[in-house]
């Protein structure tokens, strides 16, 4: 039993040391390094391009011209350099963004994505996904369930793998991958992040509302995969429409202020 006690130990204080609160000041358990996740992003990143054609020309000076503009506007205090953007050949309407700086975007959502400023919508949740740290919340969520039920084997009695398990959870993140769904209090959150940023950068954050009615109207009655752990429809168009009362201003300000991208020149 002497030997359960630091099992007991480590899981309380990995608990009480890696707490942390996300750009709205939502309470969030994050156990890994900002480098160890823009490791596993980098990962996952090639591997993607490993299985899907990458594409370029157009379609890719379009959604580089988006993807710049939003992430121009993300604050030097996150402490990425450069976003790398993609456009994968891929039918489904999905993309995705990545600690590291590191954006997807399928050619199948530039067939629901209308204009420029719903691209930006799009965009702008994926890059709040990045900015408030969701996938570290969640891949250390799911470390430290497991970490729960190593001990629960231990305290019963089991030898050996129980305390290995528990002990080299850090090591475990990739097995997760970081393009599975996120929660639907992160998709919520990346919904009003994400608005704040697009505005930020001179796209209307009005397009946000048809955006999402164009992503359900096209996954029909089974939506995307990414869609699943979304918002009810009702709760996001209210809470986007709340959050057009600040977004819109900014939008205007920046507008007034010279950021008008003109990326639709280049679908």
């Amino acid at each position: 039993m002497r030997r359960l006690l630091p099992l007991a130990a480590l899981a309380a204080s990995v608990t009480l040391s890696a707490c942390a609160s996300s750009p709205l000041g939502r309470s969030q358990l994050t156990l890994y390094s900002d480098q160890e996740l823009e490791k596993m992003g980098e990962a996952s990143f090639s591997k993607y391009q490993q299985e899907l054609p990458v594409v370029e020309g157009r379609q890719d000076a379009y959604v580089s011209c988006v993807a710049d503009a939003v992430t121009a506007k993300v604050p030097a205090s996150y402490g990425i350099s450069g976003w790398q953007v993609k456009v994968f050949e891929d039918e489904s309407a999905n993309a995705f963004a990545l600690p590291g700086g590191y954006i997807g975007v399928n050619t199948g959502l530039l067939e629901v994505a209308e204009n420029q400023d719903q691209l930006a919508t799009v965009i702008g949740h994926e890059i709040a996904h990045v900015l408030a740290r969701h996938a570290n919340e969640r891949v250390s969520t799911q470390s430290l369930t497991s970490a729960g039920l190593s001990l629960t084997q231990a305290l019963a009695g089991l030898e050996g793998t129980g305390g290995d398990q528990l002990m080299g959870l850090l090591g475990m993140g990739a097995e997760y991958g970081v393009l599975k769904p996120f929660s639907r209090s992160h998709e919520s959150e990346a919904d009003l992040l994400g608005l704040d940023l697009m505005a930020e950068a001179g796209f209307d954050p009005r397009a946000s509302i048809k955006l999402w009615a164009n992503m359900n109207a096209a996954g029909g009655a089974q939506p995307p995969v990414w869609m699943s752990t979304h918002p009810s429809d009702e709760q996001r168009m209210a809470a986007l429409n709340e959050r057009l009362e600040t977004a819109l201003p900014t939008y205007q300000q920046a507008r007034a202020a010279g950021e008008k991208p003109n990326c639709d020149r280049l679908r």
